[in-house]
C-alpha cells in the first residue's frame, strides 16, 4: 500500500468515527470536496498545512495527528515527550498547586489511561483507610484499584450502578472521544472482573443530586463523593493534551462533616 493510500484510509476512518461527510469536512478545512475525495482515494497528496486543517476539522487528537503526518511523509508536529519533561514545567507546577490546595480531599493526576502520575497526600491516606496501598504492585491505575475485588470494590456502595457509570466515563472521557487500543485493553481488563456490566446505555441518576455520587462504606460509615476533572485548555503537545486532574469533593453535608474524622481514624 502506498503512503497516499494509507493516509486516505486513515482519513476515511476518522471521518467515519466523527460521522462527517466529505462536504462538511472540506468546508471546515477550507479545501474543495473534490480535493478531499482525491486525498482519501490516494490520488492526491495533501500539503502539510492542508492535512493539519483536515485533522483539526475532524478533531483528531494530537497523538493521532502525528500518525497522519507520518503517513503523508511529514515529520510529526506535536512533541510526544514525558508528562514531566522540562518543557512541561509550567504545567506540572500548576498541577502541583491544584493537588495541594485540594487537601484535605483526594486529588490525582492521571494519563489518558487512568494511570496515576502524581497525587496529593490525601489520596493514599484515603484509600489506605480501606486497603493496604503499599502491598499493591505498581504502576498504579485508579480504575484497577476501584474494580479489583481485593481493592476498593468491596467498600463501594451500589456496585452495579457505580461500575456501569465508571465504564461509561472511560468511553466518554477518552481523548478525542476515541477508544484507542490501550483504552480498549483497559476496558477489557475491567470487564473481565467478575460480575461486571459493560455500562452501555447507562442513564442512572440520583433523585436529589445533580451527579452520580461515588459511595464508600466501612465500619458503618458511609461517605459520598463526586469528581471534577480538569484538562489543559489549549494543548500543543501530546502529553499536555492527555493529562487530567481529578479532584474528589463531598457529595453531601454528612460526608463533609465526617471526612476529617474518617481520615484521622485508626
Amino acid at each position: 500500500m502506498t503512503k497516499t493510500a494509507y493516509l486516505g484510509d486513515l482519513l476515511r476512518e476518522w471521518r467515519s468515527i466523527r460521522g462527517r461527510s466529505q462536504l462538511d469536512v472540506s468546508l471546515e478545512a477550507d479545501i474543495s470536496q473534490r480535493h478531499l475525495s482525491f486525498i482519501e482515494s490516494g490520488r492526491s497528496a495533501p500539503g502539510r498545512d492542508k492535512l493539519v486543517n483536515i485533522a483539526e476539522a475532524l478533531d483528531v487528537p494530537l497523538r493521532e495527528r502525528n500518525v497522519l503526518l507520518l503517513a503523508a511523509g511529514y515529520a510529526p508536529l506535536y512533541p510526544e515527550g514525558a508528562w514531566d519533561a522540562p518543557q512541561m514545567k509550567i504545567i506540572t507546577k500548576a498541577v502541583a498547586r491544584m493537588l495541594k490546595v485540594q487537601e484535605p480531599y483526594p486529588a490525582v493526576l492521571m494519563d489518558r489511561h487512568w494511570n496515576v502520575l502524581a497525587a496529593n497526600d490525601a489520596l493514599p491516606r484515603f484509600f489506605g483507610r480501606f486497603v493496604d496501598m503499599a502491598a499493591r504492585a505498581g504502576p498504579r491505575n485508579l480504575l484497577h484499584l476501584m474494580f479489583d475485588p481485593f481493592g476498593m470494590r468491596p467498600f463501594i456502595r451500589d456496585w452495579e450502578r457505580t461500575s456501569a457509570s465508571l465504564i461509561d466515563r472511560v468511553r466518554r472521557e477518552a481523548v478525542g472521544r476515541v477508544i484507542d487500543p490501550k483504552t480498549r485493553e483497559l476496558l477489557d481488563a475491567l470487564l473481565a472482573y467478575s460480575g461486571m456490566q459493560d455500562g452501555r446505555g447507562f442513564r442512572g441518576a440520583s433523585a436529589d443530586l445533580p451527579m452520580i455520587p461515588l459511595g464508600f462504606e466501612k465500619d458503618g460509615v458511609t461517605l459520598n463523593y463526586f469528581s471534577m476533572v480538569s484538562t489543559i485548555g489549549t494543548p500543543t503537545t501530546v502529553a499536555a493534551q492527555e493529562l487530567r486532574v481529578e479532584c474528589m469533593f463531598p457529595a453531601d453535608e454528612e460526608t463533609e462533616r465526617c471526612h476529617a474524622t474518617f481520615m484521622d481514624g485508626p
